[in-house]
């Protein structure tokens, strides 16, 4: 096993999936809140704009919006998200559009959550925010989103630990992470891939179990008890 650390970058790729896992599980937080206030707006077509995403993004293949983010964003749209003039503009463009369809995917998981936690809120706060005069945006603000985030902090862990696993969809545009070692693995030397597969599961182990415990002791601890 130790052979595949010097004929292979694992260590680079193991970085690229960190990156892509935090960095896409930030933007589906931002993005899965929004859509989450748009499912919960009084305006009819605000909820209908909210419920749309999630029914489209929860629906549609994972491995599907990554393509597209790569086929029609870059190649039919034309739209570069690094520098072309950078020796490492493919890399760079190919994460970054990785990124967009994690984060675009995983948002509306991150909105289902939250709606999950936000059912957990007793209805008479909504009634009693209101009755005091603030607007809706100041009782989502004060009230009810610090109280669903507490609510939800389980279910978007495992939102957080799906992510993390399916990043690895991402070789399909070329990312180097870690599935990308197992494909590198497989063309140049198929007798180490039992233990490139073991090495790449122990590392997934790595990132995904300590998330799991401490998202449950997190949970435990900020959990309203009602």
């Amino acid at each position: 096993m130790t052979s595949l650390f010097s004929e292979f970058d694992i260590w680079a790729a193991f970085w690229t999936t960190i990156k892509l896992t935090l960095l896409s599980g930030i933007g589906s937080l931002i993005l899965g809140t929004i859509v989450a206030v748009l499912r919960l707006s009084p305006v009819r077509i605000l909820r209908f704009f909210g419920t749309s995403y999630v029914n489209i993004f929860r629906n549609t293949p994972l491995t599907l919006i990554i393509l597209s983010c790569s086929f029609v964003l870059y190649i039919q749209l034309g739209l570069k998200l690094a520098n072309d003039s950078d020796p490492n503009f493919a890399n760079s463009n190919t994460f970054r559009l990785a990124w967009i369809g994690l984060t675009v995917y995983h948002a509306s998981y991150v909105c289902e959550s939250l709606r999950a936690g936000v059912n957990t809120i007793p209805l008479g706060q909504a009634e009693a925010a209101r009755s005091i005069g603030l607007t809706f945006a100041q009782s989502m603000r004060e009230i009810i989103l610090p109280q669903a985030f507490r609510g939800a902090v389980v279910p978007l862990g495992n939102t957080l630990i799906a992510l993390t696993k399916n990043t690895t969809v991402a070789v399909v545009i070329g990312v180097n992470e870690l599935s990308a070692v197992l494909k590198s693995v497989t063309e140049r030397d198929p007798g180490s891939l039992n233990a490139a597969f073991l090495l790449i599961g122990l590392l997934f182990v790595l990132l995904t179990l300590p998330t799991g415990l401490s998202i449950g002791v997190l949970g435990r601890r900020v959990a309203v008890k009602r």
